[in-house]
């Protein structure tokens, strides 16, 4: 393979890992915080903790679904690197 086809593979496999990320860590979330909402209703029906949990973890799937689906090529390891060629290319200009 060339430089181009193994720079390709190398952003296709941080954005694969980035899904894989997000679908374990939303996995969870609703597994753990569905037992924690059956515990809540069980034991503390008066007072509903599993709100907390439930919100805060929940700003972390939501951060792990931007990075994996909204900001895709964002934050990547080689995003530096492009963007200083791109500013390169437009100097040259």
């Amino acid at each position: 393979m060339n430089k181009m086809s193994d720079n390709l593979y190398k952003r296709a496999e941080e954005i694969v890992e980035k899904k894989i990320k997000f679908y374990r860590n939303l996995q969870a979330y609703i597994i753990v915080n569905a037992f924690l909402a059956i515990i809540n209703w069980f034991f503390t029906p008066d007072f509903w903790w599993v709100l907390f949990p439930v919100f805060f973890w929940g700003i972390g799937v939501f951060k792990d679904f931007l990075m994996a689906f909204v900001f895709v090529d964002k934050f990547s390891d080689d995003y530096r690197e492009r963007k200083i060629q791109e500013e390169m290319m437009k100097l040259s200009d």
